[in-house]
């Protein structure tokens, strides 16, 4: 696999630690008017800074606090940090936002405002600053006059829990996105034994965390990102005690204080591992000064007795960061992390059971999550035969993910358009396709479905306006598509493998292609054929060069003939279709006649210079090695002692060249 360089891509920057509410819940706060407002960095500071960390590769910010818009000269600091970046995020509790600073925020880029209750009398209370819901309304208007987008979200705690339903009605009433925000809490980062008694007073039930973030059970990892960074993950844990050493070494960022301490990771607070800017440079700060923490802090033995050595580790989102805030020691285990974690197995378990499935074609396993429970009647009948064991680890695994509301689309993440002709439109942006589906109506812009995959289709999230379709069941895609040849195809090209028309018998254990257009004849062909061997499809068939040859792969495509099979056999023979009052083969030997027949029978997605130069790489391979016929046939069934005689001489050829083999 190949690295990625070590480079600062990312940085993370806390204006000021300040806020002009008290939350019950905060971590981090201080008054408005603290006293270490004056060594807060100025603008030309954070400019300096900025231009520093811009030369060694910085292209996105994330800016947060405390409430970042208290900072006086925040308008500056927005406008420089927002103007050469490929992306940024702001983290605001919207209450100080004025026209002007709406303005401002038009700039593309995630805006995250917080909800912290559905009424003034929850949220106040939250807060404990009388009139802050109405000034949240407020900044809200204001977004929404000036036309900045935004995305709420939601942060939900024992005091507005019973809130929860309400407040997810209020985010989409003001927003077309919402996001839950922090659904357990850090105790406090000063360690003040008064707030960390009213953060544990707010702090959900385990099985409620998992309830609103449910761990990643599409995947092996846990979705925390510290936690899949720390020992156990890139390092053996049980003899590594050096807790930030993976951190460090796979960070692409950075995190600044609002006094200019820089360090890997916005949860570390301690002076002693953090970088002084304001003494020295960025560049110091990111090759010297972080890379030096790697072995700041040892585990030791209560690491290596409980974090370090327990089974749960990799379902825990537990990192040194948060044992800190819990504990004042790195090293501790957290109780309430390890009932989270305790849920979040539980939660994978009733995931893989209920909502995951596993199915096998063309020696591709493909895994289907999805948000809503599968039933037996989910799926139609004929995918039973490609159904595959979840333990099954032969060959590798494409990932299909269903969700059942639409995502925010904006136009500026879409990339280039290559492909609109309904129900698609089709944009490229780096490594990664998004597919809208389009209404025909040449004046209707509403989108009915969301897809996202990336540069091979190997992994892909698709996202429908509801679960209607789903729970009504015998859906005949996995994809929820039209066909499944739309990221099927794409995903064959890397693996030296098409989809053609055609239908395939396996007889004999040797695999034959009938190949042609509709109305060739192919269903009938498989028809006459049935009780000579196994029927893999009657309409579309994957070839795919393996390292002893080809061989056919049944799909569940089908024709007329609702038989399918995900059987696969080696392919001896390609017959092109011809109805005719004669029955006979007719060989082609020419390789170029043959490529001619078999270029307007690929299934063609959308068809790129890439698809295009992998695909006819392997035919090009096809035609000179697999022999061809042209068989003229009708419907008397006489074709079929034709064929058993093909199907034996090839036997026999098989058979002869084994005997050769041998010693």
């Amino acid at each position: 696999m190949r690295m990625i360089p070590r480079l600062p891509l990312e940085g993370r920057f806390d204006l000021t630690y300040r806020c002009n509410h008290n939350c019950r819940h905060c971590w981090l706060r201080l008054p408005e008017n603290a006293g270490e407002k004056s060594n807060e960095l100025g603008f030309s500071e954070v400019r300096r800074l900025a231009d520093q960390a811009r030369q060694l590769g910085c292209r996105r910010w994330s800016i947060s606090g405390g409430e970042p818009m208290l900072h006086p000269d925040f308008p500056e600091i927005f406008g420089y940090l927002t103007k050469k970046v490929v992306s940024y995020t702001l983290n605001t509790n919207g209450t100080l936002i004025t026209p002007a600073v709406a303005r401002l925020l038009k700039r593309q880029g995630v805006k995250l405002v917080a909800l912290y209750g559905a009424t003034p009398e929850v949220y106040d209370h939250i807060t404990r600053v009388p009139g802050s819901f109405a000034a949240l309304m407020r900044g809200i208007s204001y977004l929404k006059e000036a036309g900045a987008g935004f995305t709420i979200q939601v942060v939900p705690m024992k005091d507005s829990f019973h809130q929860y339903e309400k407040m997810v009605k209020l985010a989409n009433s003001l927003s077309p996105s919402w996001r839950v925000g922090a659904p357990w809490l850090f105790l406090s980062a000063s360690g003040s034994a008064a707030q960390n008694r009213e953060i544990l007073a707010q702090r959900l039930s385990p099985a409620d965390v998992v309830k609103l973030d449910p761990p990643d059970a599409s995947a092996s990892e846990c979705r925390e990102p510290c936690a899949k960074n720390t020992p156990g993950m890139d390092q053996d844990r049980k003899t590594d005690d050096r807790l930030f050493a993976a951190c460090v070494a796979s960070t692409r960022g950075f995190h600044v204080d609002p006094y200019g301490g820089i360090s890997f990771c916005s949860f570390i607070k301690d002076p002693a591992l953090r970088y002084d800017w304001r003494r020295g440079s960025f560049a110091e700060a990111w090759e010297s000064g972080i890379p030096s923490l790697a072995g700041a802090v040892r585990g030791g033995r209560e690491y290596r007795e409980n974090c370090g050595s327990c089974a749960m580790r990799d379902e825990c989102r537990w990192c040194a960061a948060y044992a800190y805030l819990e504990h004042r020691r790195f090293s501790a285990p957290v109780g309430y992390l390890c009932r989270v974690a305790d849920e979040s197995r539980r939660f994978k378990m009733n995931w893989r059971r209920e909502h995951q499935r596993f199915f096998r074609i063309a020696g591709i396993t493909v895994r289907v999550d999805a948000d809503l429970p599968f039933n037996s009647q989910t799926l139609a009948q004929k995918f039973e035969s490609f159904l595959a064991s979840p333990g099954r680890k032969a060959g590798e695994t494409v990932s299909l993910v269903h969700h059942f509301s639409l995502p925010a689309v904006r136009a500026d993440a879409l990339g280039k358009e290559v492909y609109r002709k309904p129900p698609w439109a089709i944009y490229r942006q780096g490594d990664s396709w998004t597919y809208l589906g389009i209404s025909p109506r040449p004046h209707d812009r509403s989108i009915d479905r969301v897809a996202s995959f990336n540069l091979e289709h190997s992994r892909g999230h698709i996202f429908s306006k509801n679960g209607r379709i789903f729970q009504m069941g015998n859906l005949h895609s996995l994809s929820m598509f039209p066909t499944d040849q739309i990221w099927l195809a794409p995903l064959l090209a890397a693996r030296q493998g098409f989809i053609l028309h055609a239908a395939g018998m396996k007889i004999d254990n040797q695999g034959f292609l009938f190949a042609g257009h509709s109305e060739a004849g192919k269903s009938t062909t498989v028809t006459l054929l049935q009780n000579e061997g196994e029927i893999l499809c009657d309409d579309r068939i994957i070839v795919r060069r393996w390292p002893r040859g080809f061989k056919i792969h049944g799909t569940w495509s089908h024709g007329d003939v609702p038989h399918v099979s995900g059987a696969a056999a080696p392919l001896r023979a390609i017959l092109f279709l011809e109805k005719s009052k004669i029955n006979r083969l007719v060989a082609i030997d020419d390789p170029q006649e043959k490529l001619n027949r078999l270029l307007p029978l690929l299934i063609k997605p959308l068809a790129t210079a890439d698809w295009w130069e992998k695909t006819l790489a392997v035919v090009e391979k096809l035609v000179r090695e697999v022999p061809a016929y042209r068989m003229q046939f009708d419907k008397s069934g006489r074709v079929k002692e034709i064929i058993r005689k093909l199907a034996a001489e090839h036997q026999g050829r098989r058979r002869s060249r084994d005997r050769i083999r041998l010693p």
